[in-house]
């Protein structure tokens, strides 16, 4: 029996990992992620560097991030404390799913991960307070190739479920450009 179980999304290329859980009294013990298991059922990334957010307040929305070639990164996306709207889009414009974007509630409870892949702007919502996210990318940062895209582009339409009208943003974030006017993958 496989430690974990890989579900396409609405976008194929764009995957819910479920870990398996072995739970006794104690709690439980998972591994998150084990190349070795992964490949045969469709994850063939191999993951660089660490990363690890916290964000306070609900409605902190961060992204549409994603880097450019040669530092473009695969991203395993998991939220360790609280829940996070997790959003993947497409940004490759050959892609038949150009523009097109999947949602997925990711949570400490739920366990799940999404696995963004290159060609992907990836953003995420927090839905409660003093939400930890965690994630693996293929590529280490780089200033010059980090790329953005506006949360609300409505060339996207994100139905984001946010609590007010206005999400928490970074001043970086406040300024990205939309995607008419963005540096995408071909």
């Amino acid at each position: 029996m496989s430690k974990f179980e890989v579900t396409p999304t609405a976008i194929s290329d764009v995957k819910v990992i479920k870990p398996r859980a072995f739970e006794d009294p104690r709690g439980y013990f998972m591994e998150t992620y084990t190349r070795s298991e992964l490949v045969p059922l469709g994850v063939d990334q191999v993951f660089v560097q660490d990363n690890q957010s916290l964000s306070r307040d609900i409605g902190t929305l961060r992204g549409l991030h994603y880097q450019l070639p040669p530092f473009a990164q695969d991203k395993l996306v998991r939220c360790i404390r609280g829940r996070i709207w997790d959003v993947a889009v497409d940004i490759r414009r050959s892609s038949p799913t150009f523009r097109q974007w999947v949602g997925v509630e990711l949570s400490a409870d739920n366990r799940l991960q999404l696995l963004v892949p290159v060609g992907f702007a990836h953003a995420f919502l927090t839905l409660e307070p003093d939400t930890e996210v965690v994630y693996k990318v293929s590529a280490g940062y780089s200033a010059a190739h980090d790329a953005g895209i506006r949360w609300d582009d409505p060339d996207i339409d994100i139905d984001w479920p946010l609590p007010s009208s206005q999400p928490v943003l970074s001043a970086k974030d406040g300024v990205l450009p939309a995607l008419s006017d963005a540096i995408v993958f071909d």
